[in-house]
């Protein structure tokens, strides 16, 4: 992973990446167990990237998979999923240098990614949830 918890700690306080109420709230420890960077955390592979063509989102994934584990229906997985394209499509932004001649296929990236999770996140979503908890 490209980042850490206190990275996506800092990167939401100070406004660049959303989170929702109780992120900030949520220790350092309980965060590091739910947050594992993008991707699945029990697949047997890890086939989705921590980077967009080198510009670490790993942060974003983090405020994902948060969202995910708070979440109890199917509107909480959707917005979660919007959230993750907004939070990538605010850093891509953010992006100078050299790189910046990248950003429309960066910003094609992470529409690519939005669509993947929004399409099959479901089972990550609903992992460890009981039917009486939705």
């Amino acid at each position: 992973m490209c980042s850490s918890i206190d990275e996506t700690l800092d990167l939401v306080a100070a406004g660049i990446l959303f989170a929702p109420d109780g992120f900030l709230g949520t220790s350092s420890i309980e965060l590091e167990r739910i947050c594992n960077g993008c991707g699945a955390a029990n697949a047997k592979f890890d086939f989705v990237p921590d980077t967009i063509y080198r510009h670490c989102i790993g942060s974003v994934c983090d405020v994902h998979d948060f969202m995910y584990s708070k979440g109890k229906t199917i509107k909480a997985k959707e917005e979660a999923d919007r959230v993750m394209l907004n939070n990538s499509l605010r850093l891509i932004e953010r992006v100078a240098g050299w790189k910046k001649y990248l950003k429309p296929l960066m910003r094609r990236r992470a529409l690519k990614m939005y669509e993947a999770v929004n399409a099959y996140g479901g089972p990550a979503f609903w992992d460890g949830k009981d039917e009486k908890d939705t």
